[in-house]
C-alpha cells in the first residue's frame, strides 16, 4: 500500500513570506436577509479591495471563510488563498445558525493549515478567528465554545466575536476567555466600516513579528458595547 503524499500547496512554494491566517465565521442565516446581507457582501468585497492595495498584506495575510447558515450547515465558501489571489464571495442568506459546528470546522482548519505552514518552513502570526452572528445558534454548540476557549487559551488562535443586532452577547462571549468583554456589537449596519477596521487590523499585524505584539486600530467607528 503506497504511503499518502502531502502534495504542498504552490502559494506556500512561490511566496515564502510570513504569513497572517484569518478565518471568518459568518453568518448567512435567513435572519440576515436583506439589506443585512447586502452590506455584508459589501463588506468583504472592500476587504479583498483593501487586503490587494497593500503590498505586504497582499502577500502575507492568508484567509478562509466559513458560512453558515441553510438547514443547520456550515461551509468553507473561500478555501485558504493569499489576499492578492482573494475573490470575495458572495453569500445568500437562508436558514438557520450551526455556529458550533462552524466554529469547530474553524478550528480545525487553523491547525490544518498551521501544519502545512510547518511543512514548508513558513513562519506566522497567531491565528485570527473573526465571528459574525445576528443570532443565536440552532445547534449544539457549548462543546465548540469551549474548544474555542481552549484554543485561545492556548494561544492557538485570537478570537474576535462580533454581534449584529439580534445576537446574544452572552453567547457569543462563550468562544473567547474573556467573555462578553471581548464581544464587539455592529453599530446598526456598519459592516463597511468594520471591514475597513478588519483591513487595517489585518495590515499591521501582517507585519508584526511572530510572537510580537500588535496595536491594533480603534473600533469606536463600527463598535457599540453589547448591553
Amino acid at each position: 500500500m503506497m504511503a499518502n503524499i502531502m502534495i504542498p500547496d504552490v502559494a506556500l512554494v512561490d511566496n515564502t513570506e510570513q504569513r497572517t491566517p484569518l478565518v471568518l465565521v459568518l453568518d448567512a442565516s435567513g435572519s440576515m436577509t436583506g439589506k443585512p446581507i447586502d452590506e455584508l457582501n459589501r463588506g468583504i468585497r472592500l476587504l479583498e479591495e483593501e487586503l490587494k492595495k497593500d503590498v505586504i498584506a497582499s502577500k502575507r495575510v492568508r484567509l478562509l471563510i466559513i458560512q453558515l447558515g441553510g438547514m443547520d450547515e456550515c461551509r468553507i465558501v473561500q478555501d485558504w488563498c493569499d489576499a492578492m489571489d482573494f475573490t470575495a464571495p458572495v453569500l445568500e442568506a437562508s436558514g438557520t445558525t450551526p455556529m458550533g459546528q462552524s466554529v469547530n470546522l474553524a478550528l480545525r482548519e487553523i491547525e490544518s493549515e498551521k501544519q502545512r505552514f510547518k511543512e514548508a518552513g513558513i513562519p506566522y502570526t497567531r491565528p485570527w478567528l473573526f465571528l459574525m452572528s445576528d443570532g443565536e445558534p440552532t445547534d449544539l454548540w457549548q462543546d465548540a465554545a469551549r474548544n474555542c476557549r481552549n484554543a485561545e487559551a492556548d494561544h492557538k488562535v485570537a478570537v474576535f466575536p462580533i454581534m449584529v443586532e439580534g445576537a446574544s452577547a452572552e453567547v457569543m462571549g462563550s468562544f473567547s476567555n474573556n467573555g462578553t468583554h471581548a464581544v464587539k456589537m455592529l453599530n446598526g449596519l456598519k459592516f463597511r466600516e468594520l471591514f475597513l477596521w478588519l483591513s487595517a487590523s489585518m495590515q499591521v499585524v501582517s507585519q508584526s513579528t511572530p510572537g510580537g505584539l500588535a496595536q491594533l486600530p480603534s473600533t469606536d467607528s463600527w463598535a457599540n458595547v453589547p448591553v
